[in-house]
């Protein structure tokens, strides 16, 4: 293990808003402006390299993960040694005097840090984040709850909830799910191909849509649109938009510390057995850790399926942690390692 290198394990912000005018709440978010989401950003030390919107929600690819913007949700997610939580006061404030909106919900995740000690305040310790949000946000969410869910190896994740009364009812009538899939230990043959060839004279956008391509992130889900982007001299990021739905994949190659996320949102219709199974055949981690977010309760035929669909290809299921959040669900945290043994 290396003694320091790139963090790839993000933090990742969801943040709810409400109106009073249903005529503004049409696009409510997103009509922030792209100066303001930058400087939005600036606090959290990262900037945009490439976007694409549709009809419901704009997804930017950044320098350090993913933004999403919806007309009364954002979702940041950030990896590297970014101060994730410094978004929050901007962010609560261009809402309410720009746009009239008002936060209603919170919700903070993140796994354990393979360089803990490189990341700065608030980010220094989960006591910490959990003390900055405490702080940061308004007192009308008031059902809050912080949890560490364990695992039987040294990976926790990580969850903070704070909701309103109005967020509480909205919340239960979704029936959606949101996964979270972190992975260490990737093959070093298949690490590989998030590397780009010295000189190429390629582009981010032109270098990414080949790497989507080569490694068959495209097939995950075929229906979808992908703004994808490769950096150098390492390293891949890539939205994909599929209606009001968002999947998201950032890499960290480099052996040693190698670490790729899934994420995505979906229902217990989908075919979500084809999209774990080419996750897992994309990267061939040596540990995974699946992490389910549900504001239905806990789904048992959600946790089996991962379990059923990961464990034919070689990942053994190590652990499984449940918690439920006052007006914000439940949490469903599994884990696998690889039969094979890590190198």
């Amino acid at each position: 293990m290396a003694v320091s290198g790139f963090e790839g394990f993000e933090k990742r912000l969801e943040l709810h808003f409400f109106g009073d005018d249903p005529a503004f709440l049409q696009m409510g978010l997103r009509k922030l402006d792209f100066e303001s989401l930058q400087e939005i950003l600036q606090a959290v030390q990262c900037t945009v390299v490439s976007a694409v919107g549709n009809s419901y929600f704009d997804a930017y690819v950044l320098s350090e993960s993913s933004l999403f913007v919806y007309p009364t949700k954002i979702i940041i997610k950030t990896c590297g040694t970014t101060q994730l939580l410094k978004s929050i006061l901007p962010l609560i404030y261009y809402a309410h005097h720009h746009l009239g909106l008002t936060l209603c919900s919170c919700r903070y995740t993140r796994g354990s840090f393979i360089f803990p000690k490189s990341q700065p305040f608030p980010h220094t310790s989960f006591k910490d984040e959990v003390a900055y949000l405490e702080q940061t946000i308004p007192t009308n969410l008031c059902y809050r709850k912080a949890s560490i869910m364990p695992s039987k190896s040294s990976h926790s994740w990580h969850v903070f909830t704070a909701s309103d009364e109005s967020h509480m009812s909205y919340d239960l009538e979704n029936e959606l799910f949101t996964m979270e899939i972190c992975m260490t230990g990737l093959d070093p043959i298949l690490a590989r191909k998030f590397f780009r060839r010295p000189g190429d004279g390629k582009t981010g956008d032109s270098a990414g849509k080949e790497m989507t391509e080569l490694t068959g992130i495209n097939e995950i889900n075929p229906e979808a649109y992908i703004c994808d982007f490769a950096f150098d001299p390492c390293g891949y990021s890539m939205n994909g938009i599929d209606g009001d739905w968002y999947s998201t994949i950032h890499v960290t190659p480099e052996d040693g510390y190698s670490y790729a996320s899934f994420e995505c949102v979906g229902s217990i219709n989908d075919d979500l057995v084809h999209v774990l199974r080419k996750v897992v055949q994309i990267f061939r981690p040596a540990t995974m850790s699946v992490s389910t977010t549900s504001s239905s309760g806990y789904s048992n035929e959600l946790w089996t399926q991962v379990m059923g669909a990961v464990e034919p290809l070689g990942l053994k299921y190590r652990s499984c942690a449940m918690d439920q959040f006052p007006a914000a669900g439940s949490v469903v945290f599994q884990t696998f390692a690889a039969r094979r043994k890590s190198t």
